[in-house]
């Protein structure tokens, strides 16, 4: 029952208003207001507003974006990408990132930076549901005033990155969160999605043997900007200065990536101790000096402007292929729909190329005259 009236709303709101699940209007000018004035919970209504996958959502983000481009903000949004940075961390299972970006972040906090965390929590395959537990495991973090954490789920998306991420991340820096950390689901070679729309890549990984070392996928390792072995305390200091020596042979083998910066490989602990500085050990401190150091060398190169210009182009081509699906799943044309039926029977019977069914599906939405 409440289902059906939510949707009811939502289907006979006026135009340029958005019905939150209270029922309460909100126009997409207030909303975009709302977010340059650092309203947290507009900027959450907005990043759910862009994780959405309804149609009529997606066109209210569509909105919202060009609302924000508009002269009334565009002055403070462009302040915004110039003071901003993006931070992606990636690392397997168990090295520790939730725990060390809340070091990391008290950190950033006690240096005067505004701190948001995206923290993109895996989904199952199979109902789509994830844990979202990020928020628990950064407790503190969460409660400090110029911190915000998401939990997202990733919805399955390779990479381990949800598909609005970056999206939420403009949303973030807009609301003056000049520090944006993108946490991602785990490690592999479809986990270099993360580069694709972050400053910079670090790599945590756990005190390991060299076994696991071996096994550690080399596409991710020759897109970290920055390795760092985390849980280097107690027991497992030695076996974290073992690793970050392993780490540092290995990494003589790779091409860098920038001619101006070869990847260092530090270790850290992050639990609470030797610093006064919010409770964080040095060896965080260090981290983030280094990540000054990549950041100055990206500058001084001019390397950053090139990077974000590329990245923007991929998320156009990313946001095509998805609208070019969408049309193929959502349309209603006749002659589109028979067209698809065959090529789906053709395919099922090896008796056409994926290459050309792909090129007969545009020719039939093009003929289709299919608009978004």
């Amino acid at each position: 029952m409440f289902w059906r009236v939510w949707r009811r709303r939502m289907t006979n709101r006026p135009q340029g208003m958005l019905v939150s699940r209270r029922g309460l209007k909100i126009d997409v000018a207030d909303m975009a207001r709302g977010i340059i004035d650092g309203k947290r919970g507009m900027l959450s209504r907005a990043i759910t507003l862009v994780e959405s996958s309804h149609p009529k959502h997606q066109e209210k983000a569509y909105q919202l974006f060009e609302t924000l481009s508009n002269a009334d903000f565009k002055e403070k949004t462009d302040a915004a990408q110039k003071k901003r940075f993006r931070l992606g961390i990636t690392g397997p299972p168990g090295a520790g990132k939730s725990t060390f970006i809340a070091s990391l972040g008290m950190l950033l906090l006690n240096r005067g930076h505004k701190v948001a965390v995206l923290a993109i929590d895996p989904s199952s395959t199979r109902t789509g549901g994830s844990i979202l537990g990020d928020k628990t495991r950064m407790h503190d973090l969460s409660l400090e005033e110029n911190a915000y954490i998401r939990p997202s789920p990733s919805g399955g998306h390779l990479g381990g990155i949800a598909q609005a991420t970056a999206e939420s991340a403009s949303l973030c820096e807009a609301a003056g969160f000049d520090m944006t950390i993108i946490e991602t689901v785990g490690v592999g070679q479809s986990e270099t999605a993360v580069s694709e729309m972050v400053d910079m890549v670090l790599l945590l990984m756990p005190p390991a043997a060299g076994d696991d070392i071996q096994g550690m996928k080399k596409g991710i390792v020759e897109l970290a900007d920055l390795l760092v072995v985390n849980k280097a305390d107690g027991e497992l200091q030695a076996k974290a200065r073992h690793t970050q020596s392993d780490y540092r042979h290995a990494l003589q083998l790779l091409r860098p990536k920038y001619p101006f910066w070869s990847p260092k490989v530090l270790r850290c602990s992050s639990l609470p101790p030797t610093n006064k500085e919010r409770g964080v050990d040095d060896s965080i401190a260090a981290v983030w000096d280094t990540v000054g150091e990549f950041r100055e060398a990206l500058e001084a190169s001019h390397t950053i402007e090139m990077i974000r210009k590329t990245q923007r182009e991929q998320m156009m081509w990313r946001e095509i292929e998805s609208q070019v699906r969408w049309l193929a799943d959502n349309s209603t044309d006749p002659f589109l729909l028979s067209e698809l039926k065959q090529v789906h029977i053709a395919l099922g019977e090896n008796r056409l190329a994926p290459r050309h069914a792909a090129r007969r599906v545009l020719k039939a939405l093009l003929k289709a005259g299919t608009v978004l």
